[in-house]
Formats: C-alpha cells, sequence, structure tokens
C-alpha cells in the first residue's frame, strides 16, 4: 500500500476517534479535570489543523486535483470518511485535459469541499507565502515569507500565529513597495513577527498589526498622511449617522485621553449628572408621542388578550375605571413627560455600566459642545480636558533618532511628531531606560504620591499580569513591600493590577518579583507555566519595546535560574 493510501487511512481513523472523545465529553459526568485536559489537547489537535488546512490546499493546487475526472471524484464519494484499504487505493484517482468540474483548484475548495470562497481564498493566498508559490508557467517556487515559512511546521511554534502574520504582511505588501529596502523591511518584519510569536503568543496578533502598521506609516511622506486626516462623513445607515475619523498618532491619543478620563469617575465626578442626563435623553428624548388611546395603535402594539380573556394575564381582576370628575388612578401609566430623574431610571444600570462605546460618545460631545479646554458648559458642568503622556527611551533617542517615543496608550510616535506634541500644553514627558525603569520621578512616603502613581500608570501601561487587557487608569497601585512589616512606598517596590489580578496576588494565586533595577516581573504557578519563566505582560507596549521587555525578561530568568539576578519575590 502506498504511503498516501495509508495517510488517508490514518486520517479516517483520526475523524473517528475523534469524534468518539468529543461525544464522552457530553457525558454528564465527565470529571473537571478530563474535560480541562480534553480542552488542551483538543486545542492543540486545531493548530495541527490549521497547519493541515494549509497543506492539503497547496496539495491540491500542486497536483492539479480540480482536473480529476468524474470516475476519480466518483471513487472518492464511494469511499467516504471510512474508506477500506482497497478503496484508498482505488481514491489515485486521474487526471484529464478535457473538461471537468472545476476550474482552478478554488473552484474545488469552494465547490466540492463547501469552504467558502473567501476562506478558500486565504488559505491558497498562505500556501503562497508559508509553502511555495507557483509561477505564471504553473513551476514551483519558493514561498514569498520564507523566514515564517520555515516555522511553519515547527512543532514548538503556534502555526495559527504564524499563519495570521503571513495574512498580514500579504496584505500590506503593496503597501511596503518594491526594490532592496523594502525586501530589507519585509525580511526584517518576519524576524521580529516570529520573535513576538515565540516570545509573547498571548499579545503577538496586536503586536504584529501594530508592527506592520508601524512600518506602513513610516514608508510614506507626511504629505501623504496629511492629506488624507480628517472627519469624512458617510451619511446615515440603519438610522445612525456615521463619520469616519483619521488622525495622526499623536492626535489619536488626545482621543484616548479623553476617553481615560471619561472612563474615570473621580476626573469627571462634576459631568457625572450632565452626562447621565444625556444618555437619559437616547432613551427618551420626547420625538416619538405616546399612544395613549388605543384606536390609534397599529395593530402589532396592542395586547392580545391571554386565554382567559383579560388583557395582562391576571386572572379574576379587572382595571377599576377612575370616577368621573376624580383624580387619575397614580399607576395607571408613567407621564408623557417624565423627569430627568424617572428617565434615569430606565437605563441599564449607572453611567459607568454604560457601553464604553456609548459613554465615550456621550463625553465626547460634551467635551465638543463647550467653548473650549477647561470651559464650563452651559449647565456649569466642568468638561473633560485631556492630559497626555509620552514616554521617551532615552538611550534609544540618542542611538538612532528613531522609534524612541510612545504614548501611554502605547502608540508609536515619529520623531517629528513628537517634537510637536512636546511644544503643547498638557504634557508630562516620562524618560525610561530599556528596562522600563523610571529614573526621573518618584518620592518615598505612606501611600502613592499623584507623582509616584502618574509615573507608575505612564511607565505599565495596564494590569501587569502577563496577558491581561485592562488599562491602567482603571488598576490598582499594589504595595509589593508590606508597610505594617516595614516596607518602603517606592515606585521599584510597586506594581499595577487590575482588581481581579490584585486578589489572586495577594491570594498567592501567582507571585510579583522585585528585581533591581527593573520594573517587577510576574511569576506564575508551574500548573500554568511549567518552565517557571519571569515574564512581563507587554499587551500595552509597542512592538520594539514588547521585544526589548522579552529579551530582558529571558536573560533576568537565566540569571536568576543561576542564582545571579538580585531579586526577590514578594510576599502575597
Amino acid at each position: 500500500m502506498s504511503t498516501s493510501s495509508e495517510a488517508l487511512l490514518d486520517l479516517s481513523a483520526a475523524d473517528r476517534l475523534l469524534g468518539s472523545a468529543v461525544s464522552a465529553l457530553s457525558d454528564p459526568d465527565v470529571p473537571a479535570g478530563h474535560a480541562a485536559y480534553a480542552a488542551l489537547l483538543i486545542e492543540h489537535l486545531s493548530q495541527q489543523l490549521s497547519r493541515a488546512q494549509l497543506h492539503a490546499a497547496e496539495a491540491v493546487r500542486r497536483t492539479g486535483a480540480h482536473k480529476l475526472d468524474a470516475d476519480s471524484l466518483q471513487a472518492i464519494a464511494d469511499g467516504g470518511l471510512e474508506p477500506t484499504p482497497q478503496q484508498a487505493e482505488a481514491a489515485a484517482g486521474r487526471t484529464t485535459g478535457g473538461r471537468t468540474h472545476f476550474k482552478k483548484a478554488l473552484d474545488l475548495l469552494a465547490g466540492w469541499l463547501n469552504v467558502p470562497v473567501s476562506t478558500a481564498r486565504e488559505r491558497l493566498s498562505s500556501a503562497d507565502c508559508l509553502i511555495a508559490q507557483v509561477t505564471d508557467a504553473g513551476e514551483p517556487a519558493a514561498p514569498a515569507l520564507p523566514v515564517l515559512a520555515a516555522a511553519l511546521d515547527d512543532p514548538g511554534t503556534d502555526p495559527r500565529l504564524v499563519i495570521s502574520a503571513a495574512r498580514k504582511l500579504r496584505a500590506a505588501d503593496k503597501d511596503l513597495g518594491t526594490g532592496p529596502e523594502a525586501e530589507q523591511t519585509r525580511a526584517e518584519l518576519q524576524e521580529l513577527a516570529l520573535e513576538l510569536i515565540r516570545s509573547q503568543p498571548a499579545t503577538a496578533r496586536k503586536h504584529i498589526s501594530a508592527l506592520i502598521a508601524q512600518a506602513v506609516g513610516e514608508q510614506r511622506p507626511p504629505e501623504a498622511l496629511l492629506s488624507q486626516i480628517g472627519i469624512y462623513p458617510l451619511g446615515i445607515r440603519n438610522g445612525l449617522e456615521r463619520f469616519l475619523v483619521k488622525l495622526l498618532p499623536s492626535q489619536g491619543e488626545t482621543m484616548h485621553a479623553i476617553f481615560r478620563a471619561i472612563d474615570n469617575p473621580k476626573t469627571m465626578a462634576g459631568n457625572r449628572d450632565a452626562l447621565a442626563e444625556q444618555a437619559a435623553a437616547l432613551v427618551d428624548d420626547g420625538a416619538a408621542p405616546g399612544w395613549d388611546d388605543e384606536s390609534t395603535m397599529p395593530d402589532w402594539a396592542k395586547a392580545e388578550d391571554d386565554a382567559d380573556g383579560t388583557a395582562d394575564g391576571t386572572e379574576g381582576e379587572t382595571p377599576e375605571a377612575s370616577e368621573p370628575g376624580g383624580e387619575p388612578d397614580s399607576e395607571a401609566g408613567p407621564p408623557d413627560n417624565p423627569p430627568v430623574e424617572a428617565r434615569k431610571a430606565e437605563l441599564p444600570g449607572p453611567f459607568e455600566d454604560l457601553r464604553p462605546e456609548l459613554r465615550h460618545l456621550l463625553g465626547l460631545m460634551t467635551v465638543l459642545q463647550a467653548n473650549g479646554p477647561g470651559a464650563l458648559a452651559s449647565d456649569g458642568h466642568a468638561v473633560t480636558t485631556p492630559q497626555i503622556g509620552v514616554l521617551l527611551d532615552y538611550d534609544k533617542m540618542l542611538e538612532s533618532g528613531r522609534d524612541f517615543a510612545v504614548t501611554t496608550s502605547g502608540i508609536p510616535i515619529p520623531a517629528g511628531q513628537v517634537r510637536a506634541m512636546v511644544c503643547n500644553a498638557g504634557l508630562y514627558p516620562v524618560v525610561l531606560n530599556g528596562k522600563s525603569r523610571i529614573l526621573d520621578l518618584g518620592r518615598t512616603q505612606r501611600l502613592f504620591s499623584k507623582p509616584q502613581a502618574r509615573a507608575i500608570r505612564a511607565a505599565y501601561r495596564g494590569c501587569g499580569y502577563p496577558g491581561c487587557s485592562m488599562p491602567a487608569h482603571r488598576c490598582e497601585l499594589d504595595h509589593l513591600d508590606k508597610w505594617e512589616r516595614g516596607g518602603r512606598t517606592d515606585i521599584e517596590s510597586s506594581d499595577l493590577f487590575c482588581e481581579i489580578h490584585h486578589i489572586a496576588r495577594h491570594c498567592g494565586l501567582f507571585h510579583s518579583v522585585k528585581v533591581k533595577g527593573s520594573r517587577p516581573m510576574v511569576l506564575l504557578p508551574r500548573e500554568l507555566d511549567p518552565e517557571q519563566r519571569l515574564q512581563f505582560n507587554t499587551y500595552f507596549f509597542s512592538p520594539s519595546e514588547a521585544l526589548r521587555l522579552a529579551e530582558w525578561a529571558r536573560q533576568a530568568t537565566a540569571l536568576w535560574r543561576a542564582g545571579q539576578l538580585d531579586a526577590t519575590i514578594a510576599d502575597p
């Protein structure tokens, strides 16, 4: 029996085994540990499957399987999902130069296997990038992204992340241009993407997207950027007025600063009533009349009688009519124009519980409707004044003059825009070294001072737990040295965690590690990280920062294991 026939039988057996295993998970008595173990194994199978789908698509194209004649396709159909050895051998098939059901590999994937056309096209494009291209003459050629291609079949690398990176690079291919310099940029992007995939798998997709966007932005002259920024009205669709806003990164940080202030009840306390009134107005703006006369209601709005003949479903009771000339029943229904307090009650919880998108829009509209930053709205409520933080890597600024500035939201800022931002008010610079150690801010006292809190949030950006996406302004400052045990309230012995991970650390579910000359690191328990590595959360950092932090974490882990790192595990 040929090797390919044996492979078909293996795939058929794997299909049966997987179906049996998944069926067993529906058992109500399945142990929790077995359920978690099964999820782990199935996730690994998902990685294998994503790699296999690419190889299958490439094999279909390379072998010309779309040219199989009708008898060959029938032989495959006869074998089905559980072929015998004889049927597997007979399914080898033959191609023909005559007319067939499918004109190309894409047609076979979409028309015979019912793969969506867009998905089939993506698989073939990814195969071009990671397995082999096909020349105009139909000859195989090297993959378009050789660095990532070498990692596709690496058992220690998640192929889904490799495929995702390849798609993003292919999508940016035209913007990166042509010529030796563009090819060098593509090679560098592949190397950096692969490094992010291997060192920061939890946040690799985010960082790779930012990395490519930054590279594309650097290829465009300032004139091209300025020619496209602006607010573009897109018209009304589905009852909503739509606008497309295109900003420079430095301008975008102003928006992020406004949103942070809106989300922070301390900075927006004076605006809560006004913003809540705006939100309440969205629920009932008085534009639509109430239906107090049933004769004016459309059929769909009229209540249908229940089986017992009453409209409200209460058995044996009917509403009593008011006496002529008497006062109307106070519970007959809400007034046509309820007061603000009544309309607030109709909202889904307090203002802070509204969808972030809606909350941000209401706050932004308040700013736009005011006369200027720091002005008062018509009702006397103070509006938001954005405050922007820009972090400068001093060593990198002196070394290369490029990619040395990033906002506290993790947005890389080109050098020219940094110089322009420094001239504006409301900017506070925070100077860091390559290990994110704060160099020029910090005081020691019982509680963190405002300058300390600002410095910690600016430097750490968000929750310190690896992979957590909670931003800094919604996190809590954490003392790693307990004051009651003689600890000091120093920046180097502080960390930043969201409420959930702050409690988890004090419960001993993971550890913070104080490292001399560096921001704290995290040590996950052995069941979550068998390798016991020191880690950072790089979710809110730019790609270049994430790579530097990952390299420092690797070095620190090696030194720690060798007993050469000045580090202390903080008490829970």
